[in-house]
């Protein structure tokens, strides 16, 4: 018997020509030729590339199916085999992985509803010049879209948390946190896609000119300058990635902090009072974000930078609480 069963060889051969398409983009897209242009971060790749293997899959995909497996169906196989190639031969590490996904599925499914609308009721010949006009697309419009500024986003994230503690003693723990075990942060979906967890933050002395060392896992180290010392108030710093200290493998370029895509500029803590013995704490970070896609990049970002607040706010509440508690009981 063979590996493939012959009836259903006509839709092998369809997600076999979107993938050969996906990968012909992958590797050219990531070649050094078009890296001043953004690479893989460019409109051209993100949204036309998906787009041409959704409507190079509906195409060789068999005519008497249903529009439902040409337009949805065909699509998603490709784009799950593609992705899983991507992971299999380290194209591509989980994280761009993650992020590109609904993207991808979304726009291969819109380029197979637009071929299958263009083509519908039209002769061989017009479906084929209409399917490599979908597959050339992006290959001829890159070299105009190299020609563009990649326009840049500065975005904040905030995050509060309300802490059964006066401001005395949160203040001593966000100036210096002392190492964190994994499980104090608890589960988190940023874990199980590679960012690495926080670790600890040290002070080299108090006030503005004070260096913060925010280290992470796996060798990831933020130099953070206090400039701003307000006690029991305010603290504020700007942050620059130690990249000495960090392996070249810890991060995708695409993702790595302080490259030509992403950066974390600053972060505060404020301290609000919220009642007798409680405190209100806000933390918040300054990124920059340089791609072609920022709206859509951008939710990815902030839910990140999101969850490593939230999840270092929650020990430090939960340190304040228990110094609190052994105080009361003295």
């Amino acid at each position: 018997m063979s590996f493939i069963e012959r009836r259903y060889y006509h839709y092998a051969i369809a997600v076999a020509a979107g993938l050969l398409v996906a990968l012909l983009g992958r590797f050219v897209f990531g070649s050094t030729g078009f890296a001043n242009g953004g690479g893989l971060l460019m409109l051209c790749f993100l949204l036309l590339i998906p787009m041409a293997l959704g409507a190079v899959t509906a195409h060789f995909t068999p005519g008497y199916m249903s529009r439902t497996w040409r337009a949805v169906w065909g699509p998603l196989c490709t784009v799950l085999l593609f992705l899983f190639c991507a992971l299999l031969f380290h194209l591509e590490g989980m994280i761009c992985v993650l992020i590109i996904s609904p993207l991808f599925l979304f726009t291969s499914w819109l380029g197979a509803i637009l071929y299958l609308a263009i083509t519908n009721d039209k002769p061989d010949k017009n479906r084929t010049y209409t399917v490599a006009a979908f597959a050339l697309l992006p290959f001829l419009l890159a070299p105009l879209e190299a020609q563009l500024n990649t326009p840049t986003d500065n975005r904040r994230v905030e995050n509060t948390i309300l802490i059964q503690a006066p401001a005395a003693v949160v203040w001593q723990h966000i100036i210096r946190v002392p190492p964190i075990q994994a499980q104090d942060l608890g589960p988190s979906l940023v874990d199980k896609i590679g960012f690495p967890r926080p670790v600890e933050a040290t002070l080299s002395h108090e006030g503005v000119g004070g260096v913060r060392r925010a280290t992470f896992e796996r060798g990831v180290e933020f130099i953070e300058t206090v400039d701003l010392w307000e006690p029991q108030r305010r603290l504020s710093f700007s942050i620059v990635p130690n990249t000495a200290t960090i392996p070249p493998t810890t991060f995708d370029e695409h993702v790595t902090v302080g490259g030509r895509f992403f950066d974390v500029l600053r972060g505060t803590y404020e301290l609000q009072p919220a009642g007798p013995g409680r405190t209100r704490l806000v933390l918040y970070s300054q990124q920059r974000l340089s791609t072609r896609l920022n709206p859509y990049a951008g939710l990815w970002t902030d839910y990140v930078m999101s969850e490593i607040q939230r999840r270092i706010l929650e020990v430090i509440k939960q340190r304040c609480e228990n110094t609190q508690q052994s105080t009361a009981r003295r």
